[in-house]
């Protein structure tokens, strides 16, 4: 390879950059990250689960997870409840301000993959299958194709 240019990593890196930039100044006005937002997400998708299994869903590590939630807690946007069944787990939920939220985050998320598709054209039909498999996510799962 001769330019740092047709580097997959170099173009991965850069193009998750220019995403993530687009992401987290959409949401900054509203209070939230992107990796608060996923969380917030995951809880919307599943509520009650602990901070170990939002980890898995994202691919954080535990530290990471820990501080993320810790901060939304802080906000005031998850509140965390002991399981009723091991009392050394905490089960987190949204709370009433996340759930106010959520339709403004939701539209600023489906607003950016708006952008996305409008910039890659017909293209853009076979980035996120395409991503998923880089990540090593399903390809083909129904639930989330990046809507």
């Amino acid at each position: 390879m001769d330019r740092i240019e047709d580097c997959i990593s170099f173009l991965t890196g850069k193009a998750a950059q220019a995403v993530s930039r687009a992401a987290r100044d959409r949401l900054a006005p509203h209070g939230v990250t992107p990796v608060q937002y996923a969380v917030l997400q995951v809880l919307w998708e599943h509520d009650g689960l602990n901070g170990v299994e939002i980890g898995q869903r994202l691919v954080l590590d535990s530290a990471t997870a820990t501080g993320v939630i810790e901060r939304l807690v802080k906000q005031g946007l998850v509140v965390r409840r002991p399981d009723p069944r091991d009392r050394r787990v905490n089960r987190l939920s949204s709370t009433p301000a996340a759930e106010a939220l959520r339709p403004v985050l939701q539209a600023e998320m489906a607003a950016l993959n708006q952008d996305v598709r409008a910039l890659l054209g017909a293209d853009a039909v076979r980035l996120w299958p395409l991503l998923r498999q880089l990540a090593g996510l399903s390809p083909t799962d129904p639930e989330h194709t990046g809507r």
